[in-house]
């Protein structure tokens, strides 16, 4: 067998392109508020961060947070002002 036909053998053909899903607002404005903290992290104008998330169900709460040793305490308040503030918006 030649070279020529011994590479012919070994083409794959490309799998089918991945069918368009429908665009979830909620999903997109969490990735659009994630980039947008990202850019500011990469820009440098960030020194802390909290994430607070809640599973789909709403069964779940997690918080995740990166930040220097004094912003603990201040996070932690922001959070709570933000919390009742969403359940404020909620009644």
């Amino acid at each position: 067998m030649s070279e020529i036909a011994a590479e012919t053998t070994r083409v794959v053909a490309f799998p089918q392109a991945v069918a368009a899903t429908p665009v979830d607002e909620n999903t997109a404005s969490m990735i659009e508020v994630l980039q947008e903290q990202l850019r500011l992290a990469r820009e440098g104008k960030l020194r802390s961060v909290a994430v607070v998330s809640v599973s789909s169900d709403g069964g779940a709460v997690g918080t995740q947070w990166s930040c220097t040793h004094g912003d603990i305490t201040s996070l932690i308040g922001k959070l709570t002002v933000l919390t009742h503030d969403m359940m404020a918006a909620r009644k």
